[in-house]
Parts: structure tokens; sequence; C-alpha cells
């Protein structure tokens, strides 16, 4: 008999896919842009039309769980909490770049059950489950070996408000000194699942919401990464400063970090 984990994630499955072909039949259309606060943060009406889908599914599904979404915030709720991220990449959707994703990830009695992230443009699905691994579609993936800071290759994101997008300038300039090279895609989920494949060697970031990072993290756990905070804490979903990467660099990654800080 199915568990609640497994009817979440068959749910989660589900409705990501169908949310993702939603903005997939409409990457080109005409866009609704409205500003959100910081500048250069972004919703369109498919942000809200992907949300509204979601959050339907789960409630028809779990109607007493609660939910904490990008665009309609927290909806109360016990028995399970569920993270949704209906658009991660909104403005290279509304720019027609397809590089976007659908993120929903849930958890119970405070623990991280499973994530999926969907990549509509690909096709590709990745998904993981507390204990089972992490998947790209049927095809199990595990994080990179790379030793070396020198050899790797590593990926980051911008904060909208300016005062922090200024601060990764920082951090931007002290990896480009010394890793092989830094990539900025706009997309945290798909960072964290590129990470838990091995495309990329790791990945920091901070000014994320929860629901950027609840299923990219588990993905990133079960592929064999390690993840904290800046200072090597656990990572706070709600304060969201994250590195992730493979074993044998962060610790690496960490001390970059903490000699390029600004206080």
């Amino acid at each position: 008999m199915p568990t609640w984990s497994d009817r979440a994630f068959d749910l989660a499955v589900s409705v990501a896919h169908r949310a993702g072909r939603l903005l997939d039949r409409n990457l080109l259309g005409r866009r609704t842009i409205e500003h959100k606060s910081g500048f250069g943060n972004l919703v369109t009406e498919m942000d809200r039309a992907s949300e509204e889908l979601i959050v339907r599914a789960i409630r028809r599904t779990f109607p007493d769980h609660a939910i904490v979404a990008e665009e309609s915030g927290r909806h109360e709720g016990a028995g399970g909490r569920w993270f949704v991220d209906p658009l991660d990449g909104t403005m290279n959707y509304a720019h027609g770049l397809p590089m976007y994703a659908v993120s929903i990830a849930f958890e119970r009695e405070g623990r991280m059950e499973g994530g999926v992230v969907y990549h509509p443009a690909l096709d590709e699905l990745w998904w993981a489950r507390r204990g089972r691994g992490a998947w790209r579609n049927r095809r199990r993936v595990r994080v990179s070996r790379t030793a070396r800071l020198s050899e790797a290759f590593l990926c980051t994101g911008f904060p909208y408000a300016m005062a922090p997008k200024v601060e990764n300038l920082r951090y931007w300039d002290a990896f480009i000194r010394r890793a092989s090279a830094v990539r900025r895609v706009g997309s945290a989920s798909l960072d964290l699942c590129y990470t838990a494949g091995g495309i990329y060697d790791g990945f920091w970031e901070f000014h994320l919401g929860p629901w950027d990072i609840a299923a990219g993290l588990l993905l990133c756990e079960e592929a064999g990464a390690k993840v904290s905070n800046y200072t090597g804490r656990p990572v706070d979903l709600f304060r969201g400063e994250v590195v992730a990467a493979n074993p044998r660099l962060h610790q690496a990654m960490l001390a970059v970090l903490r000699r390029a800080r600004l206080y």
C-alpha cells in the first residue's frame, strides 16, 4: 500500500510535469510583467498560473498540509509542508531563454522527504527521495570527484537587492581567480541539480527563498554533496545561504568565502 511519502512524490512528479508543460507552451507568448520588491525581481502571469495549478493540486490531495509558495506565500496547515517555486528563472523565461524550472519539495516533521525539479526545455526531471539517491530522469547521479579548486567548474547567482549583489561580486572575483571557471545561469534550482549531477563541482549563493532551494538541496545531499551555509553550519531554508559542493571541494570553497567576506 502506498505510503504518505509515495503519494506525495507521485503528486509532485505529476504536477511538476503539468506546470512545466504549461510554461513551455507559453514561452514565446506575450508576457504581462510586473516588478516585485528589488531591482530586476520580476513576476509574470505564467508564474501565477503555474503556482495556481500546483497549489490547487496539493490542496486537492492533501487539504491539511501547509504550503510555502513563492507568489502566494504561506498556506497554513499541518501533517506535512510543501515548498513550491512555480517558475524558477523568471527573468530568463520573460525573455524567452529556456533556462527555467519548476521546483517542488515536501517535508514531514521538519525533514525533507522528497523533491523534484523539472526542466521543460530538455524534458528532464531531476528528483530525489530521502535515502533513495538522486536521479536525472531514470539515471542515478552523483557529485563530481574534482579535488582541486583550480580545476573546479563552479556556479552562483546574484540577489536582486543591490547591497548583497555587490557583496557577491566580491565572492565572484575571489572564485574566478582561483577556479577553472564560474557560471551564472539564473536558476538556483537548476544550479543545484547540475551540482548534484556532477556537471558543476560546486555552488554558492545567498538571499535565496526556501522554494528556490528545498528540492535542490535534497538532490545534492542524496548525490553525495556536502551542503552548508557560508560558515559550515546547516542550511536554514529561510535564510537562504548555501554552499553545495563535492566533499573534496567544500572546505576549499568555505575558505575562499571566509577570506572574501566583507565583515
